[in-house]
């Protein structure tokens, strides 16, 4: 029986992959645990700290596939500690003489949150790939349709014209901060914990700071200034960028659903063969997978403030706040690793009505210009008064039902300022963009000097 969405194999695909669930994964955390005690012992053996035939069959046999994972599971809950187990089973597997200096000096929480660094440093690639496969698709859809009109609405009403290249461009601006947001991170994040019992190396001996500048370098990590036990900023920031990360995506995710409406109809997610959208209504085409991102952004960006919370410690060390992010640390990377996959697919394969945007363009019978009218208005007669005139034939004209041009042409004072030519000339949304391609431009050269895409 399933425990939870993450789990669940019902509906698991929905909130993670099957690849961010093998690196959070028991088996992948234990030998997580194991390649630090591994490192440790050989990177202590090379400083004469202990035997290096010890350190050497340590390596050997710190592998998750030679321990019973269940095993350690049982004992964990029975002895009340969450590493002690592991270790234990390792060194049933030595010798007696070699398996004494396993775990020689490190507390359980150097080895625990090391790890988890360890298990976020390979989501962190996964993340990088898919936000990468992302700017890719906005890239394209900016470029494809840079000059491609269609209504820009404001307080959900429509407002002036935009092209649609815009609209893009504005979401892969903002990936393209989220990427950055994640590589400056790395420094402050990748780092690993190799202190003791209350952050002083004191088990450590003399030799703590080459011991552990060496072990970091083997595990791939870089060496923190002090003792970050009791300060949890790390993980928390980490989270909160996936968070911000997981705001932009279901942002557009649910900007997909409203203009898959029906009654607008201008992009919808892909529709592959088999889709249900309904067990009543056989026509629908949901927007299901978009509704799935809504869902899990919100999930994700909810989790930030606890992890948050987290950060509140008592003294060097805090049990409570320490397995509360055992809790939103893995839910927030596998819930990060999901959406991104989900709108990886919907991006890639958006579908872009250009008729149906064009046909909404004229959709309030040419109100959607009255910004243009009252600037050219506003040459004859003054600004002010231009947006009197404006407003009070838009007024007549949507309470009346006619057309915007109509209601403009029997206004006596608009009539004198402006030639029937001149005001036809201002009716055509599709030249009203204003410099919305060449701003789209902007960006797609901003992203090529960036190399985001490509590095």
């Amino acid at each position: 029986m399933a425990s939870g969405v993450f789990d669940d194999a019902l509906i698991k695909h929905l909130w993670s992959t099957d690849e961010l669930r093998a690196i959070f994964s028991d088996r992948n955390r234990v030998q997580k645990w194991y390649d630090y005690e591994a490192a440790l012992a050989l990177e202590q053996a090379a400083l004469g700290i202990i035997p290096r035939e010890a350190a050497q069959e340590i390596a050997r046999k710190a592998r998750a596939e030679n321990v019973d994972i269940e095993r350690i599971a049982e004992e964990i809950r029975r002895i009340k500690h969450p590493l002690v187990p592991a270790l234990k089973a390792v060194q049933a597997l030595c010798a007696p003489e070699h398996g004494e200096f396993i775990h020689f000096g490190p507390t359980t929480q150097d080895v625990l949150d090391t790890a988890t660094v360890l298990q976020i440093q390979d989501a962190h690639a996964v993340y990088l790939r898919d936000m990468k496969a992302i700017g890719t698709a906005l890239y394209r859809l900016a470029e494809s349709h840079r000059a491609t009109p269609m209504v820009g609405r404001s307080h959900g009403v429509q407002a002036l014209p935009i092209t649609f290249g815009h609209k893009c461009a504005i979401w892969l601006s903002e990936m393209g901060r989220n990427f950055e947001r994640l590589r400056q991170l790395e420094p402050r994040m990748f780092v690993g914990g190799m202190v003791g019992a209350v952050g002083t190396q004191a088990s450590y001996g003399p030799q703590a700071p080459e011991l552990e500048r060496r072990l970091m370098k083997r595990l791939g990590l870089g060496v923190a200034d002090i003792n970050w036990q009791p300060a949890r900023d790390r993980f928390a920031e980490y989270v909160c960028v996936l968070g911000i990360m997981g705001g932009t995506l279901g942002k557009i995710a649910n900007e997909i659903i409203i203009l898959e409406h029906n009654e607008i109809d201008e992009i919808a997610e892909p529709f592959s063969a088999g889709k249900v959208g309904s067990s009543t209504m056989p026509h629908k085409r949901n927007p299901s997978t978009c509704e799935a991102a809504v869902a899990v952004s919100r999930a994700l960006r909810y989790n930030t403030a606890y992890m948050l919370e987290c950060m509140l410690i008592e003294h060097e060390r805090d049990g409570s706040a320490w397995r509360s992010e055992w809790k939103a640390l893995p839910e927030s990377c596998l819930m990060a690793g999901g959406l991104l996959a989900m709108m990886k697919y919907v991006l890639t394969a958006l579908e872009v009505n250009v008729d149906a945007m064009r046909a909404n363009l004229s959709l309030l019978g040419g109100f959607l210009l009255s910004e243009r009218v009252m600037f050219a208005l506003s040459g004859k007669v003054g600004k002010q008064t231009a947006h009197e005139l404006v407003y009070e034939a838009s007024m007549r004209g949507l309470e009346q039902g006619i057309t915007f041009e109509k209601s403009l042409t029997e206004n006596p004072r608009v009539r004198a300022a402006l030639s029937d030519d001149e005001l036809r000339s201002l009716f055509d949304p599709t030249t009203y963009v204003g410099l919305a391609p060449q701003i789209v431009d902007n960006v797609l050269a901003q992203t090529r000097a960036s190399g985001w895409l490509n590095s």
